[in-house]
């Protein structure tokens, strides 16, 4: 059960370093680029590793309920690191984008990284319990609350990742100015339907999964469904609900923008999900 931890906190740490390491020597990338576009690439990477892993998982569960598969515990360990180490990336990203607006001093003092650490806090607050949460709650329910039951859900859980290399994709358009070329509208499409699709239907479809197998009303489904499940839910879909809004308000400004092209550039993506 240790080996896949112990592989992901190697895994995702080592990533970054040895794309950071890339982009500087061998390219000649300055330390704020490489960080940012290594963040995204290795976010972006786990998000494929994730929802692969979910398709295989949820494709070969016959009985949603019943069936194992040996991949639906072995990458929840793999993965949970991730969520620890994406929090420091995070904070490293907004620290290098605080350096390059002059905000701070070039060497971090211990008065200067107190108010960054208070300013991201502030700014990525939610993003930051969401992953805690998902370190401190999700995990123990995946791995000992569930009793082995349930692999399909779990792996269409792991769907919800789906969504995020377009968000990664996305920013990285910003940071290089390309707001206005095709790619990043098509990328804009394509971010709005899998975020849709993949988060904020997620929910509202595992509860109508599970009453289809159990064959009770969907408004039932809560009261059989354990606490566990129900509190992840009652937290968790509300987060990609405020965070889907966000995406389709960042949307509109575009559009409204690429009509007014004297109108100054969307900020709103500074407050999209993995705001990085």
């Amino acid at each position: 059960m240790l080996r896949p931890l112990a592989a992901g906190s190697v895994f995702f740490p080592g990533l970054f370093l040895v794309s950071k390491g890339f982009l500087k020597r061998l390219l000649g990338w300055s330390e704020e680029e490489a960080v940012l576009l290594s963040t995204r690439l290795v976010s972006s990477l786990q998000a494929v590793m994730a929802s692969s892993a979910g398709w295989i998982i949820a494709s070969s569960c016959r009985d949603i309920m019943e069936d194992r598969h040996w991949l639906t515990e072995s990458y929840i360990l793999f993965a949970t690191p991730y969520f620890a180490y994406d929090i420091f990336a995070m904070f490293l990203c907004y620290w290098y984008k605080l350096q390059v607006k002059g905000h701070q001093e070039a060497v971090p003092n211990s008065n200067s990284l107190r108010a960054a650490l208070w300013g991201f806090m502030r700014r990525e607050v939610l993003m930051v319990l969401h992953h805690v949460f998902m370190v401190a709650f999700c995990c123990p329910a995946s791995l000992l609350w569930r009793r082995g039951k349930g692999d399909y859900f779990q792996g269409v859980l792991f769907l919800a990742e789906l969504s995020t290399p377009s968000v990664c994709l996305g920013k990285v358009l910003i940071q290089y100015q390309k707001q206005n070329s095709v790619l990043h509208k098509v990328n804009g499409v394509f971010m709005l339907l899998s975020f849709f699709s993949c988060r904020v239907l997620l929910f509202p479809y595992l509860y109508l999964a599970y009453s289809r197998y159990a064959s009770i009303p969907l408004y039932q489904v809560p009261l059989v469904a354990p606490w566990q499940c129900n509190l992840g839910a009652a937290l968790l879909w509300p987060l990609q609900l405020y965070w889907f809004t966000l995406i389709c308000r960042g949307a509109l400004r575009q559009s409204k923008r690429y009509q007014n092209p004297a109108e100054p550039a969307d900020r709103s993506s500074r407050k999209q999900p993995g705001g990085r």
